[in-house]
């Protein structure tokens, strides 16, 4: 393994150090190893955070800023944060209007984020959660207990950002937040697995003419494995299985912050159809070159023509990684005029600005 690292136990606290450095508007918490916005908490408005295990960079500490998460607590790599760092964050940019965390859905995280939202209730802080679960590839896998959540996080956060800045409340931003949940959809394929620093050598072997199809940002297996032929066939094979794998019905525990309690919630997902309106974003899971990227953009625009999409917006590039991996995943997010209007607001991140 030849990586451009130290030791494998300093590998989050020289990254985080090293991004603090070259990111003055960001505050790092060296005690827990949090950051925040450096003009955390601001005054009247709802604080977001979200989190999860390291290895996914630019997510979540490069969408710490204006217009997106006012704070964010990375894990060890591919490993959940724990609770204790989730609890200082939220004190942290708590203005006194709420904390909303923003949840992927893994068995860890949904654990210590959970632990959180009781320790916080506990000491008076308003305090909500939103599940993100948009990976249709697989119903469960080696971290999930239901689907996955993956890139769908990015626009969540972008969007949820953009309402907070406006004034939206904790439980205004809390029914947003279940509604762009519960229209976004992704799924991923990789090429080459990723190499973990704890382990030292790729999550698994691919032989050259394979792919792992519906892969989790982990390195989890996907749906199968298949025979990679072509970028046009692989687009097509993606594009029709977020739209056939579109309908999902689960119940999710939400935060009853009246009652200091977790109640179970059904909530679904309905498909997309034609004469919908989309934002998509074509991500890179970690090695696939940009040039590449864009050509699968230019497949998937024919895809989406066809079955009657209108894309809105594009999103192409690397946000919700995995490491290095060769790979890409696709997410298709349905809008309205009112999403367009909260994707259009300025964002000012490490990560993301315009």
């Amino acid at each position: 393994m030849k990586k451009l690292i130290n030791r494998v136990d300093d590998v989050l606290s020289e990254q985080l150090q090293g991004f603090a450095k070259s990111h003055p508007e960001i505050k790092l918490h060296p005690s827990s190893f949090y950051v925040t916005r450096k003009d955390a908490p601001i005054k009247g408005k709802v604080a977001l955070l979200s989190g999860g295990g390291s290895g996914h960079e630019p997510m979540h500490a490069g969408f710490v800023g204006k217009g997106m998460l006012d704070g964010a607590c990375p894990g060890e790599i591919f490993t959940s944060p724990t609770p204790d760092k989730m609890y200082d964050c939220a004190k942290e940019i708590d203005s006194g209007e709420g904390v909303l965390m923003i949840v992927k859905n893994y068995t860890g995280d949904v654990l210590n984020f959970e632990t959180a939202t009781e320790l916080l209730h506990d000491d008076g802080i308003k305090i909500a959660t939103i599940l993100v679960d948009d990976d249709v590839a697989v119903k469960d896998s080696l971290y999930t207990a239901g689907r996955r959540g993956v890139a769908n996080t990015v626009l969540i956060e972008k969007l949820l950002g953009a309402a907070a800045e406006r004034g939206d409340s904790l439980d205004e931003l809390v029914k947003l937040g279940h509604h762009i949940n519960n229209n976004g959809f992704s799924i991923g394929i990789a090429l080459e697995a990723c190499t973990v620093p704890a382990a030292g050598k790729p999550s698994f072997t691919l032989p050259e003419n394979e792919m792992e199809f519906g892969v989790g940002i982990h390195g989890e297996p996907g749906i199968d494995r298949r025979k990679f032929t072509s970028l046009n066939d692989t687009v097509d094979a993606m594009f029709n299985t977020l739209i056939e794998n579109g309908h999902y019905q689960r119940v999710i525990r939400n935060w009853d912050r009246e009652n200091g309690t977790w109640i179970d919630e059904n909530q679904e997902k309905q498909p997309l159809k034609s004469g919908d309106r989309v934002i998509v974003l074509v991500n890179n899971l970690g090695a696939t070159p940009q040039s590449e990227l864009y050509g699968v953009y230019n497949r998937l625009t024919q895809c989406c023509e066809k079955f009657g999409l209108t894309i809105e917006r594009s999103l192409i590039g690397s946000y919700c990684t995995s490491l290095d991996m060769s790979g890409i995943s696709i997410t298709l997010l349905k809008v309205d005029n009112e999403l367009l209007t909260l994707w259009d607001a300025p964002v000012n991140t490490p990560a993301m600005v315009k």
